[in-house]
């Protein structure tokens, strides 16, 4: 799980949709064990209320649950819906399109072009690692 300082949403939000794209990609799956609060929250140097609180979130849309004494558990009923992982990703995108002085034409031209040249030639080599550290 990575979380990116440049983005302007809170960590807590980051946390939750880097959750959901686990589910989507299926690195997590139903009753999978999430990492409990102090080991997520030393692993992504942040505040331990911040990982609370994503996974607090996070319980409440049924997407998580916690057994008492043994943690926190990828809900049984969980389904990972692309969707939803799509629609955030879109709203990020025109957020920041917004704030960069961009129309939604414009973003949409741009974006069909990106995706164009990243079929002839990939942005980032699939052997690269954001981290540079290999995880």
């Amino acid at each position: 799980m990575n979380l990116d300082p440049r983005d302007p949403r809170p960590l807590y939000l980051q946390i939750m949709d880097e959750v959901r794209r686990a589910l989507v990609v299926g690195t997590l799956r139903a009753e999978d064990p999430m990492p409990s609060v102090r080991e997520l929250s030393s692993q992504l140097v942040v505040n331990p209320r911040t990982v609370s609180q994503a996974y607090q979130e996070l319980e409440r849309e049924g997407v998580l649950y916690v057994r008492r004494g043994q943690g926190t558990f990828v809900s049984p009923d969980v389904r990972a819906d692309r969707r939803v992982v799509a629609r955030e990703v879109a709203k990020r995108a025109l957020l920041e399109a917004r704030r960069s002085g961009l129309g939604v034409k414009e973003l949409i031209e741009t974006i069909r072009k990106v995706a164009t040249e990243e079929v002839e030639e990939p942005l980032v080599p699939a052997s690269s690692s954001k981290r540079g550290d290999g995880k």
